[in-house]
C-alpha cells in the first residue's frame, strides 16, 4: 500500500512539474460532509443524453424546414447550423423554468407537511422526519423533495441546524420563494418567534402565489393555443402554396431580391414568435 501511494504521489508531482493539471475528482456527498457540499446545485439545467439527441434532431428538422421553405438551398441549411447554440440556450431556460416551478410546488407540499407535524406536537427535527415519511407516499424516490429531505435528515443526524440546511437549499435552488422562507425561518429561530405561525404564513403566501400563477395560466391557455397556431400558420401557408402552385414563389428564390424579401419575412416571423412567447410569460 505504501509503494502504491508513493507511486501515485510521484505521478502527481510529475504532472505538476510538466504543467499538467490533474483531473478533478467528483464524488457524491457523504454522510460526514458539511452542509455546503450538498447533493446538487439547481442553478443550471444539464441535458441528459436523450435530451441532447432529441433536441439536436429537432433543431436539424427545423433548420431543414426553414431552409426549404424560405430559401430552397442547402447553403442556407449550413448557414443556420450555428443557431443550434441559441436553440439549446432557449430550451435550457424553458426547461429550467419548468423544473423550478415543479421544485417550488414540491417544496411547498413538504413544508405544509412539516407545519402539520409541528401542529401535532412534534419537535422540529422529528417534524421533518415525519414529513419525509409522508412525502414518500406522494412522490417517487428520485424526485427533488425526496432527495433533499433525505439529505436534510442525514445532516440533522449530525446536529446541523435546520435553518442552515434550508438556507443552503435556497442558495442551491436559486428560487426566490425558498430563499425568502429560509431567511424568515432563520430569523425566527434566532429570535425565538412562533415557528408554527411563521411556517404557516410563509407556506400560505407561497401557495397563494402559485394559485395566482396557475389561474393566470388557465385564463391565458386559449391565447397560448392561438399563439402556437399563429406560429405554425406562416410556414403552413408557404408550404401549401409551394405544393399547390409550384411556380408561384419561384421569383423569391435563387436571386438577390427574392433572398432579401424572404430573409426580411423570416426576421419578422421570428421576432413575432419571440414577442408572443414573452407576452405569455407572466411572472407572479
Amino acid at each position: 500500500m505504501k509503494v502504491y501511494n508513493s507511486h501515485r504521489r510521484s505521478k502527481k508531482l510529475r504532472k505538476a512539474h510538466f504543467g499538467i493539471k490533474p483531473r478533478p475528482v467528483r464524488r457524491k456527498p457523504g454522510p460526514h460532509d458539511p452542509p455546503g457540499s450538498s447533493p446538487s446545485d439547481y442553478g443550471t439545467y444539464v441535458f441528459s443524453r436523450r435530451e441532447w439527441i432529441l433536441n439536436t434532431l429537432l433543431y436539424l428538422a427545423l433548420d431543414a424546414l426553414i431552409s426549404v421553405l424560405f430559401y430552397r438551398s442547402v447553403i442556407a441549411f449550413l448557414i443556420f447550423l450555428p443557431g443550434i447554440y441559441l436553440f439549446f440556450k432557449s430550451r435550457r431556460a424553458d426547461l429550467l423554468l419548468l423544473r423550478n416551478r415543479r421544485m417550488l410546488s414540491e417544496f411547498t407540499t413538504g413544508m405544509q407537511m412539516v407545519n402539520a407535524s409541528l401542529q401535532a406536537g412534534y419537535a422540529m427535527e422529528n417534524a421533518f422526519r415525519e414529513a419525509a415519511y409522508e412525502l414518500r407516499k406522494i412522490y417517487p424516490e428520485n424526485s427533488f423533495i425526496i432527495i433533499e429531505f433525505r439529505y436534510i435528515l442525514s445532516q440533522l443526524n449530525l446536529n446541523v441546524p435546520v435553518e442552515t440546511l434550508l438556507t443552503d437549499l435556497g442558495k442551491r435552488t436559486h428560487i426566490e420563494d425558498i430563499i425568502h422562507l429560509a431567511e424568515v425561518f432563520q430569523t425566527a429561530k434566532r429570535t425565538g418567534g412562533d415557528m408554527i405561525g411563521i411556517i404557516r404564513g410563509s407556506v400560505t403566501s407561497v401557495q397563494a402565489k402559485e394559485e395566482t400563477r396557475e389561474e393566470i395560466e388557465a385564463n391565458l391557455s386559449g391565447k397560448a393555443s392561438e399563439q402556437k397556431i399563429m406560429a405554425v400558420a406562416p410556414l403552413a401557408i408557404i408550404a401549401y402554396t409551394s405544393l399547390t402552385s409550384p411556380g408561384f414563389l419561384d421569383v423569391c428564390y435563387h436571386n438577390t431580391l427574392g433572398i432579401l424579401i424572404m430573409t426580411a419575412a423570416l426576421i419578422i416571423y421570428a421576432a413575432a414568435y419571440l414577442w408572443g412567447k414573452k407576452i405569455l410569460q407572466i411572472e407572479v
